[in-house]
């Protein structure tokens, strides 16, 4: 995994950040070893990155892209600081378990899973869930409302 710093919040926000992104990959992706690059930047760029590739003007918690079929790396992800800080205070969760589950969403996402069609949606739910549990982390969905994550 190579882990990109892109804003300076995320390094003074949780010293356990890094960690969670390890461990969140650990148990998304058992046994890939394709390369993957974990971007942690700020609204303003995932902002710009989604209305490029998204054509949605706004910046959202966590952006996936795949690498093309054949390539040899699986993909990368890249999480906005703000707005993963305002949701994890929202949820009452620290920084670093809402990444670990951005992460696992957003690494979930390069694998193919997806949450446009209400099936698809309960299959992705059930593996973030389980690998939340590898983690020993709750359940997001439980007290949450249904939360569109991007």
């Amino acid at each position: 995994m190579t882990l990109l710093v892109r804003d300076a919040q995320w390094t003074g926000a949780e010293p356990s950040i890094e960690r969670r992104v390890r461990e969140a990959l650990a148990v998304a992706l058992p046994g890939d070893g394709r390369p993957i690059s974990v971007v942690l930047a700020d609204d303003r760029f995932v902002h710009g990155l989604n209305a490029r590739f998204r054509g949605k003007d706004k910046p959202t918690n966590v952006l996936s892209f795949p690498a093309p079929a054949r390539a040899s790396e699986l993909g990368d992800i890249v999480l906005a600081y703000e707005t993963v800080a305002r949701e994890a205070e929202l949820e009452h969760k620290t920084l670093a378990q809402h990444t670990a589950h951005l992460v696992i969403h957003g690494a979930l996402h390069l694998l193919g899973h997806d949450h446009e069609a209400d099936a698809d949606a309960e299959r992705m739910r059930a593996a973030e869930v389980a690998a939340l549990g590898r983690l020993g982390l709750p359940d997001p969905y439980t007290d949450a409302e249904d939360e569109e994550l991007q």
